[in-house]
């Protein structure tokens, strides 16, 4: 009883934390009917510079990290983003009068990563004061071209029956030049291989915070004007929406807690990768699948990742937070 009101204590501090107190008061100002607008390009900016932040970050980390301590939480994110598409394709397959495409394009962004969740669980662990290894975020590529991937796989294949030829490189290349990873890539290698960390410290550091909480604002607007969108489309991916990001994150979760055994990867750690797996791509997954699946429709895909997934796996992250509390505290 007394661990279960520990856990309820920690979630509930956690709802009241600036991160999520953005992204709901954008729902309340999208469903009242508010005129508050901010540009597109001052969002693609926005996200940019928390993506840059994030791979310079990580890329510091990595130069003193040692390559033994990446690989196996590497092969384990891998392993999720190809995970997660097989289980959603498998779960929405099992039901009647669902498209073949819509659904496995559903399946890849719910396998693929979320950068504004992955963003704010950081931030949210930081201000929490759990440690994670810094490098963990460069994890976020793995993941999400593994799910990526997976998804343009298996549509190609029903597309063609299998007796096409798939260039994998092409599908790569393609998903490596889309902005978010380039800009984390981008990040990652500075971060690496040059000395960025005076103005990391003076420019990135000092913006992050306040740059998510705009983000965040505008992610709860759009999730509520997305709910449109999705009421026209098939119930059961609303469905999806409300229960996938919390069954990717408790799979993410359970690979953390494995990796902590096996490598002693870190409680934060654990709690980061529950996050990404409980993320659905918003900014590199639905250009990627408009052009590689032009079958499926994006206001199924799109709709039921923005206006469900994304609001559940960032109201999740107090969840793996508390569970990582009370898990590794014993």
């Amino acid at each position: 009883m007394d661990m279960t009101l520990d856990f309820l204590a920690v979630f509930l501090a956690q709802l009241q934390k600036p991160t999520l107190a953005f992204l709901l008061a954008g729902m309340v100002l999208a469903a009242l009917g508010s005129r508050l607008d901010i540009p597109d390009a001052v969002y693609q900016f926005i996200v940019t510079v928390l993506l840059l932040k994030i791979g310079i970050g990580a890329g510091i980390a990595l130069r003193d990290a040692e390559p033994g301590d990446i690989l196996l939480p590497a092969l384990a994110a891998i392993g999720l983003g190809v995970g997660i598409v097989f289980l959603g394709r498998i779960t929405l397959g099992l039901l009647p009068n669902l498209r073949f495409g819509d659904s496995v394009a559903t399946a890849g962004l719910f396998g693929a990563v979320s950068a504004s969740t992955l963003a704010a669980g950081m931030v949210m662990l930081e201000e929490d004061g759990l440690s994670y290894e810094a490098w963990v975020p460069a994890l976020y590529p793995f993941m999400d071209i593994a799910a990526l991937l997976t998804a343009i796989v298996l549509a190609e294949r029903a597309r063609t029956k299998g007796k096409g030829a798939l260039s994998l490189r092409a599908i790569i290349t393609e998903s490596l030049r889309g902005a978010a990873l380039s800009a984390l890539l981008l990040g990652v290698a500075l971060g690496l291989l040059a000395r960025p960390d005076p103005v990391y410290a003076s420019f990135y550091e000092p913006l992050f915070r306040g740059f998510l909480s705009i983000l965040m604002l505008l992610m709860g607007m759009e999730a509520y004007a997305r709910l449109a969108e999705l009421r026209r489309v098939a119930h059961v991916y609303a469905v999806y929406g409300l229960v996938a990001p919390l069954v990717h994150g408790a799979l993410g979760f359970a690979v953390g807690g494995a990796l902590h055994l096996a490598t002693g990867f870190s409680p934060g750690g654990v709690v980061i990768l529950a996050v990404m797996a409980a993320s659905s791509s918003d900014v590199s997954g639905p250009p990627t699948l408009r052009v590689a699946i032009p079958s499926a429709n994006p206001a199924i895909y799109i709709g039921t990742s923005t206006s469900l997934g994304t609001p559940v796996a960032l109201l999740s992250i107090p969840l793996w937070m508390a569970l990582a509390e009370v898990a590794f505290s014993q």
